[in-house]
């Protein structure tokens, strides 16, 4: 059974990543997976900021 991915596991896996790869501590064989892995949370993590935008001018339209 998998776990719906939220906003905050993908931000936390993306960190971890990150500082995966500032120490060193990722091997050149797992190089390519990570920063896939990176890009994929990345976009998940900018779609869910768009769509909680979107939802936010909707209940309170700026006022032009």
């Amino acid at each position: 059974m998998s776990k719906k991915m939220t906003y905050d596991t993908a931000y936390a896996e993306l960190n971890n990543i990150l500082i995966s790869l500032q120490s060193d501590e990722t091997g050149l064989d797992d190089l390519s997976e990570k920063l896939k892995r990176a890009a994929e949370l990345s976009e998940f993590c900018k779609s869910k900021l768009r769509s909680i935008e979107t939802d936010i001018e909707k209940i309170s339209p700026s006022e032009q």
